[in-house]
């Protein structure tokens, strides 16, 4: 198989394959697509999936015994569309250089399938035609397969692991990504500040680990979002007040006793509540939201400027008399102009 130098696409997945992947494999760098899903593989990641198959834009390993962390070499994989390591027995950290991931720092796509054009031969008649990929991924829950809107599919599929330590602030450089899925791990720290910076996500699950802290205000902001599980966390504070977060059902809070707000029964103290959190008003600004610091700076402008004034006036007599003097003036001189002006008129009568 390692002699297969042109395949682009190797399917292997739902058999019963044991044991470790063929390093012949790596000779295989034109492979875009390389499902080994469901098998009973037993070995660490390969270093050279992410080091020799540099044109991989699908990586499916989902439900396989893979062990021991994921390779910094994966992150070399510039091209990569969808990454499916779920339901193996993966400990150590996430990667921070996951955003060297390229192809999911752009958002959107040029075409909703992925194609391969393919020459065959029959005799002397050669015979072309277009292949289009498929792949089978787990969204929102749910087992589907995908072929008419694969290309537009980025994802990243981590859950049911050993994962620990915290969620890398990089992964929100990966702008160009619908569905996270981080569940089922054993991560701590909190949910990056920025996670609102991923606004093209149509699915967040982060279920099921010891996640701390406060649910960030940004994640208000992503408008998109179809599908959220924070469930079985240690999270704790107000939830943030928007749109999209209260729209979920209490299930996709529930299991952090420390959390509050709708859609949860349980109400806030002042203490939960926290800082006042910013006001949405302009999808259009540059980051769509204006604080409480900005008004609060306005009436403060507002108010000086009007007492610097007023009150020079009010308690300053040369001032005053200088002020009114000059307007006393300045309407007598508009005045006799004025009558200069109608007396020239000619007489239209």
């Amino acid at each position: 198989m390692g002699h297969l130098f042109s395949i682009k696409t190797l399917r292997l997945s739902n058999n019963r394959f044991v044991g470790e992947l063929p390093s012949q494999l790596k000779n295989c760098t034109k492979l875009t697509l390389f499902d080994l899903g469901e098998n009973n593989l037993s070995c660490s990641i390969p270093e050279w999936l992410g080091a020799s198959l540099p044109n991989l834009g699908i990586l499916i390993l989902r439900g396989n015994q893979f062990y021991r962390s994921i390779p910094p070499q994966l992150c070399h994989l510039t091209r990569i569309q969808i990454l499916d390591l779920s339901m193996n027995n993966i400990s150590g950290t996430i990667p921070k250089c996951l955003n060297n991931l390229i192809a999911l720092t752009q958002k959107g796509n040029s075409s909703p399938t992925i194609q391969h054009s393919y020459m065959t031969q029959q005799g002397e008649i050669f015979y072309g035609g277009v292949y289009e990929e498929e792949a089978s991924l787990t969204w929102k829950g749910l087992r589907s397969k995908y072929k008419s809107t694969l290309g537009l599919v980025k994802s990243i599929d981590l859950s049911s692991n050993k994962l620990t330590g915290e969620i890398p602030s990089e992964i929100t450089d990966l702008v160009g990504l619908v569905s996270l899925n981080l569940s089922r791990n054993q991560l701590t720290g909190q949910i990056p500040p920025r996670i609102g910076m991923l606004k093209e996500l149509d699915s967040l699950d982060l279920s099921r680990n010891q996640i701390n802290g406060r649910i960030p205000n940004s994640l208000s902001r992503i408008d998109r979002i179809g599908y959220l599980d924070l469930s079985k966390n240690n999270l704790s504070g107000k939830i943030p007040i928007g749109t999209q977060l209260q729209s979920f059902g209490p299930s996709s809070y529930g299991g952090n006793p420390l959390l509050c707000g709708l859609p949860l029964l349980r109400t806030c103290t002042e203490e939960e509540k926290g800082p006042k959190q910013t006001v949405l008003v302009n999808q259009d600004d540059k980051d769509g939201l204006i604080s409480q610091g900005f008004y609060i700076s306005m009436g403060l402008g507002f108010a000086v400027g009007f007492w610097g004034v007023f009150g020079t006036f009010l308690f300053n007599r040369s001032c005053r008399y200088t002020y009114f003097n000059f307007w006393t003036c300045f309407t007598d001189w508009l005045y006799v102009n004025a009558e200069i002006i109608r007396q020239r008129m000619p007489n239209t009568r």
